[in-house]
């Protein structure tokens, strides 16, 4: 799972109200080389949730990404590269994500997370 998919899921348990972001438990984070597509990244700049971004790359072991960002840093091939192997080039692997509210663990196998509720979730 890349960290795209990551700041877009949230919990949706019946009567949790703040579901995002989901904390990343990593057991393993594998690197996937992709081509850089600058005009892509500064297109999902806008959509991506900054903070719950950076902790989740950190919690993936990539903590070179600033605290702060600003589309004005869009214009530096440095940060473009380290955006972009944060938001794609990272995947969790093996590990889960958890619900902040609730604490409720969602496994991830293979890259793929297990987001399906329980019955008494629902």
């Amino acid at each position: 799972m890349r960290l795209l998919t990551h700041n877009m899921l949230s919990s949706n348990i019946k009567g949790v109200t703040s579901g995002f972001p989901l904390r990343i438990e990593a057991e393993k984070v594998v690197e996937k080389q992709v081509e850089l597509n600058a005009a892509f990244l500064k297109n999902m700049f806008a959509k991506i949730e900054w903070k719950p971004f950076v902790d989740a790359s950190r919690a993936m072991g990539y903590a070179e990404l600033p605290d702060e960002a600003e589309p004005l840093m869009l214009e530096s091939d440095e940060f473009l590269q380290k955006f972009h192997h944060a938001l794609l080039e990272l995947h969790l692997e093996e590990g889960a994500l958890v619900c902040p509210e609730t604490g409720r663990r969602f496994p991830v196998n293979k890259g793929i997370p297990n987001m399906l509720l329980h019955e008494d979730e629902v």
